[in-house]
């Protein structure tokens, strides 16, 4: 009898695993992973298109690609999830599992800044990061504040990237001197697990007069008056907001059983949840590390390995280490690369590799082998 696969979601942790059990299970397993979208997009990719740097249809990799053995894709909204029963309901159906995985990804909550929908903008979406293009285009100049509304938030360096990509983008227009750039964040410094990486950040934004402000979010726009207003009630003046929303589980996630404090509590061994057969990877977890692809992706490798060793048999996988690589990007092509690992030691362990352009190439190279190894392509 095969087993059934169920994976939720098709972002970093749902391709690998769902790669990993076609390798290894073969006819052994089918697998079916459903996601409410019909394409992929890496997270890189969002700026590069808002700084019309990539067209939007060149970064959208399409689902349809998938052409993996054993995995049917399904373009389909999740309605209701037992993870008692590993029972999914969707839009078209209902589907029965042996083994469920939940890699949906975290969602946003735009109507928890005031402000935020009417006048602001927003660039961790796909759709509001292609927005931004056009605005940021015919954008004439003024006080321009890249926030974050709460925390936790994926991929933390973002924002950085960000103010930094911004400066060259005005620079590049000729308009740089009629704007100011400011940053808030809810941080402490850019990057807090590597010290080194953040001071070469603070060192850029000081010679680019962008301004920092660490440890604040941004917690409402009043465009009446043309300012950001921060949780310690500081003003910013703004007349352009890049906003990160405020991060929380999908609706069909609240309201299941698999929710406490948020988020998805799992085993830091296995990444299984409190269900028996059901894991969870990704930003939907409280695992304890960033929300950002890359530790998805490694999360996937041990949930896979678990899996397999459920249906094959065989040692459990080795502890998840919450181990990854952060490429940073600094501006006028210069890629900066953090090696951090959470959970193997007692503290985080780090290694900052200095931007330069050479690590453009290995940036490359990490979209295309994954754009290969999931997609074929």
């Amino acid at each position: 009898m095969k087993y059934r696969v169920l994976v939720l979601g098709a972002g970093f942790g749902g391709l690998e695993l769902t790669t990993i059990l076609s390798e290894t299970l073969g006819n052994q397993a089918d697998i079916t992973l459903i996601d409410k979208n019909d394409s992929f997009t890496f997270g890189y990719s969002k700026l590069d298109v808002m700084f019309g740097k990539q067209l939007p249809e060149s970064v959208r990799l399409p689902y349809r690609s998938i052409a993996k053995p054993g995995v049917t894709f399904r373009q389909e909204t999740i309605t209701e999830i037992d993870p008692v029963a590993k029972r999914v309901t969707t839009n078209a159906g209902v589907y029965e599992a042996d083994i469920l995985v939940i890699a949906l990804g975290a969602d946003y909550d735009l109507s928890a800044t005031p402000g935020l929908i009417e006048s602001g903008h927003e660039f961790y979406t796909v759709e509001g990061a292609f927005k931004l293009r056009e605005v940021l285009a015919n954008y004439e100049g003024g006080d321009v504040v890249i926030g974050v509304d709460s925390w936790p938030y994926k991929c933390p360096p973002a924002p950085c990237e960000t103010a930094l990509m911004l400066h060259d983008f005005l620079t590049e227009r000729g308009i740089r001197d009629k704007c100011t750039i400011s940053l808030v964040m809810p941080l402490s410094k850019p990057i807090p697990p590597s010290p080194p990486s953040s001071e070469a950040i603070l060192e850029g934004f000081r010679e680019r007069g962008i301004s920092y402000y660490p440890l604040t979010c941004v917690k409402q726009l009043d465009f009446s008056r043309g300012v950001a207003v921060l949780d310690d009630d500081k003003e910013l003046p703004c007349n352009l907001f890049l906003g990160v929303p405020k991060h929380c589980l999908p609706d069909v996630l609240k309201s299941s059983s698999l929710a406490e404090n948020g988020w998805i509590p799992v085993s830091p061994i296995n990444l299984m949840t409190k269900f028996p057969g059901v894991y969870s990877v990704g930003d939907v977890t409280s695992v304890g590390i960033p929300k950002a692809g890359i530790f998805a992706e490694a999360a996937a490798k041990v949930a896979a390995a678990a899996i397999i060793a459920e249906v094959q048999g065989g040692d459990p996988p080795p502890p998840f280490t919450g181990a990854g690589t952060c490429y940073i990007e600094f501006g006028g092509g210069r890629i900066g690369k953090i090696d951090v690992d959470f959970l193997s030691g007692e503290t985080v362990q780090s290694h900052y590799h200095g931007a330069s352009t050479d690590l453009l190439v290995e940036k490359k190279l990490f979209g295309s082998s994954r754009k290969s190894r999931w997609f074929g392509l």
